[in-house]
Parts: structure tokens; sequence; C-alpha cells
């Protein structure tokens, strides 16, 4: 059943001058080019070094896509030794399933490849490719390699099965044909698969001109079903869908699926490099084997490990379920690891570029801490961000005695310069004047204090910034409810005064109100498992809806526009962190009216200011917490059952099955029933989940 294909042509020198040692990896003979092939591809090219980026627009990207625009527009090149004038980079929206795609993904991916600062040498479409893919699709049933298939999912999955049962056994020194025999052709190799080349070529006609229902006939690449790798099973090139294409229109009811499409692109725009993560490993061989049998012209491939980040996920699946189920705001939630996320909750494109950069690109499959992208971005914000208080959750002070020690005609006493960068003189000053009446964080009193508590509570006393003076607590009113809302203070400027141990923020009674949100990570594990949705973070947004900001912000605010595709205005509220202006916001500085919203881009520390919860949403916190705990403990259990023991050892099964096989499957039911074939097909793949599973459990371990 092997695929007879003539032997591949010598190796031949290809590509350019520079490197050849960058960005090499596993080697197949489909993927030698002919002289004749990289002599037509230099005659193109030239010095010219390309490479694509090549999103499917059904989504929107995330950190993950910006790491692999920074490898494909930058760090590929620098690897290779590339000058500046000779990198370039396609665009190109990998648009092949129609059902998925929306033009409001279209617009967000060219909004975020642009946001990021990267400019395409142009923009692509695979979609525009429809007529040569539909083209080459003929070519190779003429040739042998194409035919159209009516069978259906169910009965591919069973020939897919029955495939790899025989390659496991072949590659295990074990006779294929008593292990696993072909029982039935019309399952393998399959009743279509050695149909003539007419029938093909006019049922393949009839499936473009729309004859056929969904789901009834595809078109597959007749390719091996004795090879090791599963992606050579005979790939399906077509499927009929009758959806409108977001891009092409409604003139296709056929559509090329990915395997087939993305090489055959690559090859079309004289590709050099084709980039990819490392799960697409295994599909180098459909990959090179599709552009060989067309004669085209391979690129090198290379698979660098995918970014993984705590306290995150980056399926798109799983991103679009959180937006679904309303978990966030939509997909540009300052919570999501989207590009529109990141943007909205302050990352701008130097941070995350940089946070790329610092990851880098390897082979190496890692998880990367939250803490270095929180970094990344403190380290950049701190040298461009302007300074202002702000009190979140605003306590009213009255200062009894202001007139006698800030009042008069002395503003000097009660008016104050403040540098908006304590390390840039560039970026200028404002002034803040203390009032008979300002407001304090109700994080910085309370009403019973301690010794490890540097705040402000009744009787004591704290310095006050800017003005240096010890503010000091003589009474506290009390609502109803207990809470605390106004205190009674005086301030004390003698000059023997005791030195406070702290000095806190404070905002004047013309400040202007704002909401403010903060965030923390959207999951409480660093790496959710398969029960990610139980595994939300209760605390991961905190909103203050009454917050009051500096007065300086009028003047910050003068002129802004606020944008949801670009960066907007960000300044740090000290001691709290930086923030930016959400694009909610209303505000008109010119009439000091409208909404004000601000989002938390970073904590100034890595500990993150929380607003506290109440009872219900700390219980719910700490279950979670214990949750995590215990199928924590449990995974460690089960990782140390070996894949021979699974199905006597794992706490699911135990008790189930009566009989097992030299390999441990079971065979019998505890009552003795013989397991039918469907039910060992469901225990094989529960086997080699758990071998899968094991495998990444101990190369974390190591």
């Amino acid at each position: 059943m092997a695929s007879t294909e003539p032997p591949p042509p010598a190796a031949a020198p290809e590509g350019n001058e520079y490197s050849s040692v960058a960005l090499n990896a596993r080697e197949l003979e489909w993927a030698i080019n002919s002289p004749e092939l990289v002599a037509e591809h230099k005659k193109i090219n030239g010095p010219i070094v390309r490479t694509r980026f090549p999103p499917e627009p059904n989504g929107f990207l995330h950190v993950g896509h910006a790491k692999s625009m920074n490898m494909n527009f930058s760090l590929a090149f620098d690897k290779l030794g590339v000058p500046l004038e000779h990198r370039r980079t396609i665009f190109r929206y990998d648009d092949t399933n129609p059902d998925a795609e929306s033009p409001e993904y279209i617009d967000s991916l060219r909004r975020d490849v642009e946001y990021l600062g990267w400019t395409p040498e142009r923009t692509t479409y695979s979609s525009d490719n429809f007529q040569q893919l539909h083209d080459f699709a003929v070519q190779l049933i003429r040739t042998g390699h194409a035919y159209v298939c009516d069978m259906t999912k169910a009965e591919m999955e069973v020939q897919r099965e029955l495939a790899m049962r025989r390659a496991n056994a072949r590659n295990s020194g074990k006779d294929p044909d008593l292990e696993h025999p072909i029982l039935d052709s019309n399952i393998l190799p399959g009743r279509n698969r050695n149909t003539s080349v007419q029938r093909n070529l006019d049922l393949f006609e009839r499936m473009r001109l729309g004859c056929f229902d969904e789901g009834t006939y595809t078109l597959r690449l007749k390719m091996d079903f004795e090879a090791a790798n599963p992606n050579m099973y005979d790939l399906v090139a077509y499927r009929i869908r009758y959806t409108t294409h977001p891009h092409a229109g409604d003139g296709w009811c056929i559509y090329p699926n990915y395997d087939f499409t993305h090489g055959i692109c690559d090859s079309l725009e004289h590709i050099d490099y084709s980039i990819c993560t490392l799960e697409f490993e295994s599909r180098r061989e459909p990959y090179f084997w599709i552009l060989h049998v067309l004669n085209l012209f391979r690129p090198k491939v290379y698979e660098m490990s995918r970014l993984n980040l705590q306290y995150t996920v980056l399926s798109k699946r799983r991103l679009l379920k959180l937006v679904d189920a309303k978990h966030v705001r939509g997909w540009d939630d300052p919570r999501m690891p989207t590009i529109s996320g990141m943007r909205r909750r302050g990352y701008t494109k130097e941070i995350i570029n940089s946070f790329c950069n610092d990851v880098g690109a390897t082979r190496a499959s890692n998880v990367v801490e939250m803490t270095k992208l929180s970094q990344t971005a403190r380290l950049h914000l701190a040298i461009s961000c302007p300074r202002a208080m702000a009190a979140l959750d605003p306590i009213k002070v009255v200062i009894t005695n202001h007139s006698e020690v800030a009042g008069g005609t002395d503003t000097s006493l009660r008016v104050f310069t403040v540098a908006n960068s304590p390390t840039d003189d560039t970026m200028g000053s404002h002034t803040i004047e203390l009032t008979e009446t300002i407001y304090i964080d109700a994080s910085d009193f309370r009403l019973k204090d301690s010794p490890q508590y540097y705040g402000l509570a009744p009787n004591k006393a704290v310095g006050i910034k800017y003005h240096g003076g010890n503010l000091c607590c003589n009474d506290v009113k009390l609502d109803d409810s207990g809470k605390v809302v106004e205190l009674v203070c005086h301030l004390d400027v003698a000059a023997d005064r005791v030195k406070p141990k702290s000095y806190i923020s404070w905002v004047p009674n013309n400040s202007i109100k704002a909401e403010v949100r903060l965030y923390d990570n959207l999951f409480s594990v660093p790496e959710p498992s398969d029960l990610w949705e139980d595994e939300l973070n209760p605390a991961s947004e905190v909103v203050y809806e009454n917050a009051l900001v500096d007065p300086f912000v009028r003047q910050l605010m003068a002129g802004c526009k606020v944008d949801k595709w670009r960066s907007n205005t960000a300044l740090q509220f000290e001691r709290l962190g930086y923030f930016v202006v959400d694009y909610d916001t209303t505000y008109n500085s010119e009439v000091n009216d409208g909404k004000l919203v601000f989002n938390c881009t970073v904590s100034l520390k890595e500990e993150v200011a929380k607003k506290k919860l109440n009872a219900d949403e700390e219980a719910k916190l700490e279950a979670r917490r214990n949750q995590a705990h215990k199928d924590l403990e449990a995974k460690e259990i089960r990782m140390k059952i070996a894949p021979a023991d699974f199905f006597r050892l794992a706490e699911e099964f135990k008790g189930r099955f009566g009989k097992y096989d030299e390999s441990g499957m079971p065979t019998h039911d505890i009552d003795g029933t013989e397991l039918t074939k469907s039910m060992l097909k469901k225990l094989e793949k529960e086997k080699q989940k758990h071998i899968k599973q094991l495998s990444k459990w101990n190369q974390g371990e190591k």
C-alpha cells in the first residue's frame, strides 16, 4: 500500500550565502530540491531571505502569535545573519476554513500586526490561491496521487486506527498481518483508493459544481498507510462546505484544508523559511510529500517551542469559550492573553516585543513565569510614565488645623511642586494643593493598630507625602454599617515631632472621580488543567467605581483621543502601580466631565494590591485552592503508575476488570464478560493519553 515514488533528486546546494547552521531541523529526502528548482528560486529571490507569518483568522491574535511575529519578522533573520536590507516577511491570512472565520477577525489581525510595529513585505490570502490550489488538486488526481472518497468520518477513524496498530506492530518487529490483519478492504486500504483517474476527475468536478451534500465526499491524498507517521494516512485535501467565504465570497463550495494549502502557498510565495511550532513537527512528511509530488520548491521548515505562559491559556478554543461563557468582557478583556487584551491593559508594543526577545525561540519546551512579563512592563513603564497620586477606596479626612499650618497668603505651605518623573527632568512637573479636606486610600487606615502596620490608625501619626508634616488621627466617624466614612485629623509640623515610619499618599478635595480596575492572574493555578474552568480566579478583576485621582490627570488627558487600537495615556499612581486609560472612558478634559476609567497594567511590586474579599468570596477562593492542591496530589500519585498497571491502579478503573493481557490491557469485565472492540478502542486511547501525560510529566521533572 505504500505510495511508489521515484527516488528524490540528489542534494544540491540551496538558498543563499547566509548561515547554514541556524534553523536546522529533522531532514527528509522529500525536502531536497532539484538543482533546477534551486536555481529558479534563487533567480527570483536573489539575496533576499523571505519568511511568512500565516495566522488563521478564526480568533484574535494572542501573545503566542506575538512570539511568532517576533521570530518571523526579526529573530529568525538575526539567527541567520541576514542584513536588514535583505529581510522580507509576508503576512498571510491562512483563510481556508470559512466556518470559523469572520471579517472581525480579519480586521483585528491586521491591526495587531500594525500595533506591534511589524511591516510586512505584502499581505496575502491563502484564498487568493483557491484556483491554483484546485488546479494542483486536479493534477494530483491525474498523476494518481489523489482520489475522491465517500468514507464517513467514523469509517476513516476505524481506517486510521487499524493503520496505526499495524504500523506499531511493524515498528516493534511483529507481523502486522498476524497481529492486526486487514479483514475488510473497504476499510483498508479503502473502497475508493484504487478507483480510476476518470472517475475521480468526474466526481471532483461535481463536488466543485455543488452536486453533493456536505460530508458525502472528500478529496484525499494517496499517501502511505504503512508509514509510521499517521499524518501520511491519506489526508483529506478538500471538503464540501456551503459557506460563503469572508474574503473570497461565494464562488466556491469546496475548500482545501490546512495541510494541503500552506506548503503550496509557501512555495508560491517563494518562502525560504517556513517557521511553526513543535506540535506541527509530525506534519513535515505531508508538507514535503505534497511539494515533492507537485515538483514545487521546498522551503526549509523549522519548528520552535510554543509559548506557554503561567496563569493563562493560549488555546483558541479555550479563549473562545472564555468569551462565549462571559467569564471575561470579550476578546480584548485586559485579563486575556490576546494582543487586544494586552494593549487594553497597557502593554505597549515595546513591552511585548521586548518580552518576546527575552523569551527567544528554541526547540526546548518550557513554561514562562508571568513575573517575567510583569517585570518587563515595569522596566519600560518606569521611564515613560508620569506620576500622580490616587485613592482607590477613598476615605474623607478633615484637617482641623489646616488654616493654621497651611492657610494664609503663603501658598508654599499648601501648594507643592511634584516632579512627573524622579529621574527624567524633561518630563516636567505639576502642582498639587493640600486642601482642608483631603482623601486617603482605605488601605492606609485601620481602626485597630498593630506593631507591623505603618499606616494611619486612631491616635497615631503618619507622614503625608510632599507636605512633610505628620497627620495625626483624632477621631473616626462610622456609618450605620460600621464602615469608616471620615477621619478627623490634625497636622503636626513641630520641629521636634517624631519622625514617622511611613508617608502615605493623598488627593485634594478637587480630585477627579474615576473608575479603577485592578487585575490579577486569570487563573488560580500556574498551569491550568483539563478542569481549567474550575480554576478561574474569582478575584482576577476588582473594580473601584469611586476612586479619586490627582487633578493633574486632567492636564494629562488634554487633547488625548482614546482609541481601542493603540496605546492610550498611561501613568503611575504612586505606591500602587502603572495604569492606562481604558477605552470605556468618555471623560472630556475641557469641561472636566464624563467617565474616566483606568486599568492597572502592573503593580509597582509583585504583590498586587487587592480589594478585600468578602467572606463568601474568600471561602470560594480557599475551596478552589484546596481543590487545586488535592488535584496536584492526585496527579502526582497518578504519574507514578506505569502504563502496564494503569487499568489496575488508576482510580477510575480500579475494580472494573477481571482479566488483562501481557501488556496490561483489560480483556474482560470484572464479571468475566469479554470486552467489545469499541470498548478496547476507547481503553487504548486512555492508555495512550496516560503515556503522553507521563512523558510530559517526566520531562518537567527533569
